[in-house]
């Protein structure tokens, strides 16, 4: 415990301003994704771009992969949220995943675990002895398909980030960027309320 508490003093001690910024913009952007407001996107880009250097720095190369796929997913999102119809209503709501929704996004996941796991398998043998594959490809695999799916406002984008939360909390703590850590936990309760309230949402959609 004391070795614990020791290791999470030093680390806080160690946080950088670039960490803090990367940090608080994301706890932003998710709390903008929850209540469905558009600026989820360009405030996520600021915590994305920092951590695409934050993970290159920490050989997190599976999250570098993450951030980068972030970048170009929220110019992505972006564009969808914004898009309207005819009556200048927005064109995508929030919905819960059918049978082939669920299919797509297995194997989405399924794909991107298996091809993160064996580059960093490899990256770890050549270049970066440091990288931890298996939780690596799990959290960036997971984070890939929350995302994906957050573009298309899908309610199931939440099971996935509070997958991707759980395997980022210790990631990140043995790579000592303790106050990212932190970032996870409380990224982890936002993503539970999160998926409450877009579930709230679809339901009532769907009565309507």
């Amino acid at each position: 415990m004391n070795e614990f508490l020791q290791q999470f003093t030093e680390g806080m001690k160690a946080t950088t301003a670039l960490e803090y910024i990367a940090v608080f913009a994301g706890i932003a952007s998710v709390w903008f994704s929850r209540k469905e407001n558009i600026l989820v996107y360009p405030v996520g880009l600021i915590n994305t771009i920092i951590y695409i250097y934050l993970s290159a720095k920490g050989h997190l190369f599976g999250e570098v992969s993450v951030n980068f796929y972030y970048t170009v997913m929220s110019i992505y999102g972006w564009y969808l949220w914004l898009k309207k119809d005819q009556e200048q209503h927005p064109v995508l709501h929030i919905t819960f995943s059918d049978g082939r929704w669920w299919r797509y996004q297995l194997l989405f996941f399924t794909s991107f675990y298996i091809t993160i796991y064996f580059s960093l398998s490899y990256l770890k043998q050549n270049f970066a002895p440091g990288a931890i594959p298996w939780a690596d490809a799990f959290a960036s695999a997971t984070a890939f398909t929350g995302m994906w799916l957050m573009t298309k406002k899908k309610v199931e984008s939440w099971y996935w980030w509070i997958a991707t939360n759980i395997t980022s909390i210790p990631l990140y703590f043995v790579k000592q960027y303790v106050f990212t850590s932190v970032y996870y936990l409380i990224l982890l309760v936002m993503a539970v309320f999160g998926l409450i309230t877009w579930m709230q949402k679809a339901k009532k959609a769907a009565t309507t």
